[in-house]
C-alpha cells in the first residue's frame, strides 16, 4: 500500500482543520475591517477577501471525498455528486489561481513609479479589478462547465489505463488514446495566469531591488527600514506568488503522473489534494502575517504583556 491508511486520513483532517480555520479567520478579519474598522480598509483587501473564499471552497471540495475514502466508505459519490464536486472544485481553484495572478497584477500597478509609463494604469486599476475578477469567473464556469461532463462515477476496478481515476470518479473516456484532452485545457488555462504571476513578481523584485539601492545611496536608515503599506503588500504577494508556483509545479508533476501511468498507485490521488491543498492553507497565514490590523494588535500585545510584567517585578 502506498500509505498507511490512519496516517493518510490524519493528514487529509489536518489539512482540512488548519485550511478552515485559517481562512475564515482572514475572511472574518477583514468583515471586521470593513465594518468596524474603515480606515483600515484598502481596495485590495476585496481581492484578497475573494482569494480566501476560492481557497476555503477548493479545500473543503477536494480534501472532504479523500477522507471519506481514507476511512474505507463505498460508493459515496454517484454521477451526479462526482460532476457536482470535480465541477465546483475547478471552478474555484481556477478562481484561486486567476485571483492570485490579478492580486500581483493589482499590486505591481500600485508600487509602480509615477514617472513610468505604466503610471496610467494607476486610475483605471479600480474599474479593472472587478473587470477581471467578471472575466475569471466566465472564464472558469465556461471551461469547467464543459470539462464536468467528461467525468462519470467509478466504473474500472482494474485500474489500469491513461486518464483521471480517483476513489469514486474517473474520466469518462478512461483508458483512451484521448482522453488526454482532459488535462489539456486546464494547463493552458492555468499556465496563462502563471505567465502573468512570473512576470509582475519579476518586475516587483526589480523595483524593491531599486528601492533598497536608492535607499542605501541616500544613505537613509529610516528609509531602508521603514515598511509602507505598499511595501508590506508586495511582500506578502510575492510570497503568496513564491508558494504557489513552486506548489503547483510539484502538484501538476504528481497529477501528470498518475494521469499518464499505466497502473494507478491507489492513494496518489489522496496524496497528490494534500499537495493540491497546500497553497490554500498556507494563503491566509501569509497574507495576515503582513496586515496591518494583525502587526497593529500584535504590537499592543506585546506592549502591555510587557507592560505586565514590569508590575510584577516592581510588586516582588
Amino acid at each position: 500500500m502506498f500509505i498507511n491508511n490512519a496516517a493518510l486520513s490524519v493528514f487529509l483532517i489536518s489539512q482540512l482543520c488548519i485550511g478552515v480555520i485559517g481562512n475564515t479567520s482572514l475572511f472574518v478579519l477583514y468583515i471586521y475591517i470593513f465594518f468596524f474598522k474603515p480606515h483600515f480598509k484598502k481596495l485590495i483587501d476585496l481581492l484578497f477577501m475573494h482569494l480566501t473564499i476560492a481557497n476555503m471552497v477548493t479545500i473543503v471540495f477536494i480534501l472532504i471525498p479523500d477522507i471519506v475514502s481514507s476511512f474505507g466508505v463505498p460508493n459515496f459519490l454517484d454521477d451526479i455528486g462526482c460532476k457536482a464536486v470535480l465541477c465546483i472544485y475547478r471552478i474555484f481553484r481556477g478562481l484561486s489561481i486567476s485571483t492570485t495572478s490579478i492580486l500581483s497584477t493589482f499590486q505591481v500597478i500600485t508600487v509602480t513609479p509615477c514617472n513610468s509609463q505604466w503610471a496610467w494604469l494607476k486610475h483605471k486599476i479600480s474599474t479593472w479589478m472587478f473587470s477581471f475578477l467578471l472575466c475569471s469567473w466566465l472564464i472558469n464556469l465556461a471551461i469547467y462547465g464543459y470539462m464536468v461532463e467528461m467525468v462519470i462515477t467509478k466504473t474500472n476496478s482494474t485500474q489500469a489505463g491513461n486518464g483521471y481515476l480517483h476513489a469514486y470518479c474517473q474520466s469518462r473516456s478512461f483508458g483512451k488514446q484521448n482522453s488526454g484532452s482532459f488535462m489539456g485545457i486546464i494547463f493552458m488555462h492555468d499556465l496563462f495566469y502563471v505567465g502573468i504571476m512570473m512576470w509582475t513578481s519579476l518586475y516587483m523584485v526589480i523595483l524593491l531591488y531599486r528601492h533598497r539601492k536608492r535607499a542605501q545611496y541616500l544613505r537613509s536608515p529610516s528609509l531602508s527600514s521603514q515598511q509602507s503599506p505598499e511595501l508590506r503588500a508586495t511582500h506578502s504577494i510575492l510570497l503568496l506568488v513564491s508558494c504557489f508556483v513552486i506548489l503547483y509545479w510539484l502538484n501538476n508533476l504528481i497529477t501528470l503522473y498518475g494521469f499518464y501511468a499505466q497502473t494507478k498507485i491507489p492513494r496518489l490521488e489522496a496524496v497528490n489534494a494534500i499537495w493540491a491543498t497546500c497553497y490554500p492553507t498556507i494563503c491566509p497565514f501569509l497574507i495576515m502575517k503582513h496586515n496591518k490590523l494583525i502587526l497593529h494588535f500584535t504590537s499592543s500585545f506585546s506592549a502591555l504583556r510587557m507592560t505586565c510584567f514590569q508590575r510584577a517585578l516592581w510588586l516582588n
